[in-house]
């Protein structure tokens, strides 16, 4: 004879059977999710990368190759970009990243830790006094400095003499560090090394030796090349300048047309947040090259205008415009300066690199 249920409440329930009354409890609701995360949340707390629950040492080498090296990068990091550099589903990659925040200290930090961290700032400079006064003092540090004008207005040669200078000691006006060079237009010249680093007091060989040349053939490889500047930096070589010249060659050859703008200017921007991090955490001073176009439809004024649009203009520290001047000299304009008047300075260049006209 079957059982019959003759009563039930919220924690149990009561079978009436040919032996008599029988009460089973029910077993208690757990919200899954609350169970999930019960299980996952992590019993000390997280240090490291490796150290993140769910996340395995294959994830961890695809992370560190996306530059997810710390936890900051990942705190920060979309769950789309987790899921893209590893592979997880997007619910881990959430999980993995309110993990990330939720263990690491964000802070605010006082002026004066502010200005205590400036003081670090080394200054590079440019073998122009006219020009250094520009930029205060040299090319700084920490910071973005773009140079955009048109072909032979000295972008690439002032990259050269930078490339050199950034190896002088600290008193004469160097930072006493090697140079990266993002060669993707085939502008590098070592024969311009050597002269330069004559014209400097430096050892010419030495001087080659301390410019780490990559050539960039288009834009994912550029920004592949870019993220191994940290990894060059972990290896102990003292970087202390990144040339990109030029900034939008690949970008500007590979999108075209305007239903590719928003992906090219996505790319662009996350290109520029890639070596604003290095100048930041390492004190890298990062120059970049831009190229121009002209606005047909502007009938007064320098019709000249920089590739990249908004997006380079809001990344970049210090915006300087370049062009040709009298007498074979440049004039160079500074266009944006956090701290700079806009102002111009007139100079030339030799064989020794940049000098005062």
């Amino acid at each position: 004879m079957a059982s019959k249920q003759v009563k039930a409440d919220s924690e149990s329930i009561r079978f009436d059977t040919p032996e008599g009354v029988v009460e089973v409890l029910k077993k208690p609701e757990v919200d899954e999710m609350e169970q999930e995360l019960e299980l996952e949340k992590p019993k000390k707390k997280v240090q490291s990368v490796e150290e993140l629950p769910g996340i395995g040492p294959a994830s961890v080498e695809k992370l560190a190759a996306a530059g997810f090296n710390d936890l900051m990068s990942i705190a920060v990091a979309t769950p789309g970009e987790i899921v893209g550099a590893t592979e997880l589903s997007e619910a881990t990659a959430k999980k993995v990243i309110a993990i990330a925040r939720a263990n690491l200290e964000m802070e605010f930090t006082s002026g004066d830790e502010i200005l205590k961290k400036r003081e670090l700032m080394m200054k590079i400079t440019t073998g122009s006094k006219e020009l250094d006064k520009l930029s205060g003092g040299g090319f700084e540090t920490g910071a973005i400095t773009e140079a955009y004008g048109q072909y032979g207005s000295g972008k690439s040669q002032l990259a050269h003499t930078l490339a050199v200078r950034v190896q002088l000691p600290l008193d004469k006006g160097g930072a006493a560090g090697a140079a990266v060079y993002i060669d993707t237009e085939g502008t590098f010249r070592p024969e311009r090394i050597k002269a330069i680093a004559e014209g400097c007091g430096l050892d010419p060989n030495e001087a080659l030796k301390n410019v780490k040349v990559a050539r960039a053939f288009n834009s994912d490889h550029q920004l592949l090349i870019a993220d191994k500047v940290e990894d060059l930096i972990k290896q102990g070589v003292n970087v202390r300048l990144l040339v990109v010249d030029s900034l939008t060659a690949h970008f500007r050859a590979e999108f075209i047309g305007r239903g590719t703008l928003a992906d090219r200017q996505q790319r662009i921007n996350k290109h520029m947040h890639g070596l604003m991090r290095i100048a930041d955490r390492h004190n890298v001073a990062v120059y970049v090259t831009n190229q121009v176009m002209s606005k047909p439809d502007q009938f007064f004024g320098d019709p000249t205008e920089a590739i990249g649009g908004h997006v380079v203009a809001h990344n970049s520290t210090y915006r300087l415009y370049l062009r040709r001047g009298k007498k074979g000299t440049r004039v160079a304009k500074m266009v944006d300066s956090p701290c700079m008047p806009e102002g111009e300075a007139v100079f030339e260049l030799s064989e020794a690199g940049v000098r005062d006209a």
